[in-house]
């Protein structure tokens, strides 16, 4: 039965007539004779092929050789061929198009600043277009030196510094995969990721800075570099200082390898839809899902939410040749979805991009505000758990900085609760400023619904889809609904769909694909209220999101029974006031083992250096069973749901009720 959804929020922020006037989804809509939002809705999804190729004349995304057709759907809404016959880089569009000659205006182009960056320690460094284009040639060149190149999957593992969009940007270049990975990971997640993709180069840095000391990386790439069968070279990055060991002939520092390089190189003609990318993310079974991305697809998708959702302007949306461009800041690390995001979509947009490494509320909670007064930050990107985290130290720190440049918040990664989107639209921004809500995912490339300048929002509400997202909420018939729970869903193809999981093609018919013939099922429940504002409510499989990082309790669980005392385990999350969600974990023992404190010790110790601090279990819990179906699946809800007192639901199908009742008297 479909859980009805109980509305109570009224319209906050209705768009001004500078925010209308002045928005990229106005322009675009005029260029086509577009009268509406609605209009814009129906024909994008309709006519996706038209959209998309409208989309890439609006971003001015260029083309060695053009493409025949913009999608072919001969093999299936589920493996689309976009950009058919066409050959592209993206790299060439983020970056060497800006530095090209072509008169005064491509001279201002160059000078503009292409990526600011700010350390926890104080330090900044600005990057223009034009120096971006030379560091990363000359990265490219080091890369190719060590005879690196198309189809080569290269791994990053950095802090958020200008090195980690330049090695991006190279490997790219270069015609390589990207293999993104979260700076906070243990050795094991490196390994597993790193061997799936068979990834013959890391990008790694000596440590970063946190709440002011020096944090070690090194020695966690040379863990997991032990155990990569296929990696020949490490490129490190010099950031704290700190004394690490070189191996020789498989480490390189990153400034002596780029050094004596020449600040130009060739661009690897690419086919639009050769690999660029693999984002591994976290489901609820088995191992971390690798989504393929392509040259035509994320970098596309990710530049059109940036200018059609958070509005951000770059040079060609600005008739004053020496105007500012937008400097956009997504609070994020280059491992999860939202970090190459605001690389592709702020370079292909002609934007600035702004980087912190630290702690953003070190040394003190007004840091972020700080950043945003010196570095003139007009779009913002933040957590719902950040911003719960700063509400108890006051209002003083937001206060005391000039945060006029904003033009608007952004958040993903987990769904808000009303206090604390209230404290930010209205302490904060002054109930003047939209919060741009974003979700969608890895697999998506971007969002399924937004915000947007044009449309009226209620707290903690998306403003609708993205257009040409073809999206719907739906009962468990697949019915269409309103006012009331239910899945939500994608009816047509867009651009940046994943291409598939690396390697496992039926992995990901199964993940989205399954449950109704050619629709999209997401994971997430969602709702859609009588004034068409939408509103995601969590997962509807058992992911965890802890502090908007989704983490699948199979890849947690698969660190326990490693150890040969523990013979099942199970994972779930269970709501913390900061985070969101904290970690909580089930462990069955062999018989005759001891339940003690120092297994338990062993157990998280073991879970810390696999996945890393930030992914630490708040509890590690002994039981004598799992609840589990007949067919042996382990009911991850009703751990849940046992664990903290809620209502159970129909267990007939369980083969051991007596787990649950075991769980009970576990219950905090």
């Amino acid at each position: 039965m479909t859980e009805q959804f109980t509305f109570g929020g009224e319209i906050v922020w209705k768009p001004t007539i500078e925010y209308i006037e002045h928005a990229n989804l106005t322009a675009f809509m005029h260029e086509h004779g577009i009268r509406d939002f609605d209009e814009l809705m129906h024909r994008s999804t309709t006519d996706v092929a038209w959209f998309t190729d409208a989309v890439f004349k609006f971003l001015d995304i260029q083309f060695y050789e053009p493409y025949t057709k913009v999608v072919d759907l001969s093999g299936g809404i589920q493996f689309p061929k976009w950009c058919v016959d066409g050959k592209m880089n993206i790299v060439h569009n983020c970056v060497d198009k800006w530095t090209m000659d072509g008169g005064p205006q491509t001279t201002v182009h160059r000078q503009r600043s292409a990526v600011i960056f700010e350390g926890e320690e104080g330090n900044t460094r600005t990057l223009t277009y034009e120096e971006l284009y030379k560091e990363v040639n000359k990265t490219a060149n080091a890369l190719r030196s060590l005879g690196l190149g198309k189809g080569d999957a290269i791994g990053i593992f950095m802090p958020m510094t200008p090195e980690i969009v330049i090695a991006l940007l190279a490997i790219a270049k270069i015609g390589g995969i990207i293999l993104p990975l979260f700076s906070g990971y243990g050795a094991g997640a490196i390994v597993s990721r790193m061997v799936d993709a068979d990834a013959k180069a890391l990008f790694a840095a000596d440590g970063a800075f946190r709440r002011g000391k020096p944090v070690e990386m090194k020695s966690i790439a040379d863990e997991a570099a032990e155990h990569i069968p296929t990696l020949k070279h490490m490129i490190v990055l010099k950031r704290t200082g700190q004394d690490v060991n070189m191996k020789a002939g498989r480490d390189h520092w990153l400034h002596d390898l780029t050094a004596p390089q020449p600040d130009s190189a060739s661009t690897e003609i690419t086919s639009a839809e050769d690999p660029l990318m693999i984002i591994y993310t976290s489901g609820t079974t088995g191992k971390p899902k690798g989504a393929l991305h392509t040259h035509c697809g994320f970098p596309i998708k990710a530049a059109q939410d940036m200018a059609f959702g958070t509005d951000v302007h770059g040079w060609w949306s600005s008739s004053d040749s020496v105007s500012r461009p937008d400097v956009i800041y997504w609070m994020t690390d280059m491992g999860w979805m939202m970090g190459p995001w605001q690389v592709f979509g702020s370079l292909l947009l002609g934007a600035t991009m702004f980087l912190y490494d630290g702690a953003p509320d070190f040394p003190t909670p007004g840091r972020l505000w700080e950043l945003v007064e010196m570095h003139s930050i007009n779009q913002m990107g933040v957590s719902p758990t950040l911003i719960r985290s700063l509400i108890p130290h006051g209002d003083e720190h937001f206060k005391k900085h000039d945060l006029s440049s904003l033009k608007c918040f952004a958040s993903t990664g987990e769904p808000w609760n009303p206090d604390p989107w209230m404290w930010l639209f209205e302490k904060v921004g002054g109930s003047k400023r939209p919060i741009i809500n974003y979700s969608g995912g890895t697999e998506i490339s971007g969002g399924i619904v937004m915000g947007n300048p044009l449309m009226p929002l209620k707290p903690c509400a998306f403003s609708a889809p993205c257009p040409g997202m073809d999206a719907d909420v739906v009962d468990e018939n697949g019915k269409s609904i309103r006012n009331a729970v239910g899945e939500l869903v994608i009816k047509a193809p867009w651009i940046g769909m994943t291409r598939g999981f690396w390697k496992d093609k039926q992995r990901y018919l199964d993940t989205y694909w399954s449950r109704w013939e050619n629709v999209w099922v997401h994971g997430d429940f969602a709702a859609i209220d009588n004034d068409g504002l939408w509103y995601i409510l969590g997962r509807s499989d058992d992911t965890i999101k802890i502090a908007g990082k989704r983490l699948g309790p199979a890849e947690v669980e698969s660190i326990l029974v490693r150890h040969e005392d523990i013979v099942e385990a199970a994972a779930i999350g269970v709501p913390h006031d900061v985070k969101g969600s904290e970690l909580i974990l089930f462990a069955v023992t062999r018989q005759g083992v001891e339940r003690s404190d120092v297994l338990r010790q062993q157990l998280h110790e073991m879970v810390v250096s696999e996945m890393g601090k930030p992914l630490a279990p708040k509890a590690i819990l002994f039981v004598s069973d799992l609840p589990k179906t007949r067919n042996a699946k382990v009911m991850r809800r009703m751990i849940r749901a046992a664990y903290l007192g809620l209502e159970l639901g129909d267990t007939s199908s369980l083969v051991n009720p007596q787990a649950v009742e075991e769980v009970k008297q576990l219950k905090r």
